[in-house]
């Protein structure tokens, strides 16, 4: 197992909400999930704070071995539609300031590309690649696609609720050594056309893209919907395949630090 590789997390929620009674001030939020399942496969995981200094985050990206984009919010629909039903718009769900989260990880993400280090994109992360790189969203599941699955199970946020079909010989093929792969699956909103770049490697049934991957073939990034199958207390059988992909995401930091690149 690959230890001391640093692998920094972008934070679930940027500095908009107040906890608890003795904490006025804004705070951040970030799943254990994230940093238990990093600590697994061997890494180090450090959380980015909320900053749009260009400096600051080109600094992080530097001292890191690998980025993860995590899961949370809706992206705002002003970033990939020009024109969108009031009726779809009204579903989406925005943070105060989650336009400032957008504006954040757009920059974070120009930096991973600029200094070529590993990229894990889960949820959020996955869809935001896709906007950044210059691809659409689906913004709101139910309503642009009524014959969808429901990937808002909230209610089996850990549990896998539909399968996956992944793209023969794809990199997500290979990590997980299987041609369909059981998700859980919380999101509500998804990737539509697939950035240039891009390409899809994971579908369900219904058509909803579910995981993406460079077009070129490079194995230092992967995109997926699916998130939390892998939790603090999960036995260490289970979901294998999910692991999986973050010791791999670990291996491939450690390469990079190997070579210094």
């Amino acid at each position: 197992m690959v230890r001391h590789v640093e692998a920094a997390i972008d934070p679930g929620f940027p500095g908009h909400r107040s906890e608890g009674e003795r904490i006025r001030d804004l705070s951040i939020s970030l799943s254990g999930c994230y940093g238990q399942a990093l600590l697994d496969a061997g890494a180090l995981p450090l959380s980015l704070p909320a900053t749009n200094s260009l400096d600051g985050l080109a600094e992080y990206v530097r001292r890191s071995d690998g980025v993860l984009l995590t899961g949370g919010d809706d992206i705002d629909p002003r970033l990939y539609a020009e024109r969108l039903p009031a009726r779809v718009r009204r579903t989406v769900g925005i943070t105060p300031d989650g336009g400032a989260r957008d504006f954040r990880e757009l920059l974070l993400l120009n930096e991973i590309f600029r200094q070529r280090k590993p990229l894990l994109a889960i949820c959020r992360g996955h869809q935001l690649l896709n906007v950044a790189l210059g691809g659409t969203l689906v913004a709101d599941i139910p309503g642009q696609m009524p014959r969808a699955l429901n990937h808002r199970r909230l209610d089996k946020r850990n549990e896998t609720v539909h399968e996956v079909c992944l793209t023969p010989g794809s990199l997500l093929a290979k990590i997980t050594g299987k041609a369909k792969l059981a998700v859980n699956s919380t999101h509500h909103q998804a990737v539509g056309r697939v950035a240039e770049p891009l390409q899809a490697v994971a579908v369900s049934r219904d058509g909803v893209v579910e995981g993406v991957e460079l077009k070129i073939g490079c194995c230092r990034l992967a995109a997926v919907s699916f998130e939390r199958s892998v939790s603090p207390g999960t036995p260490g059988n289970r979901y294998a395949e999910h692991r999986a992909i973050f010791r791999v995401f670990t291996r491939v930091c450690a390469r990079g630090r190997k070579n210094n690149i």
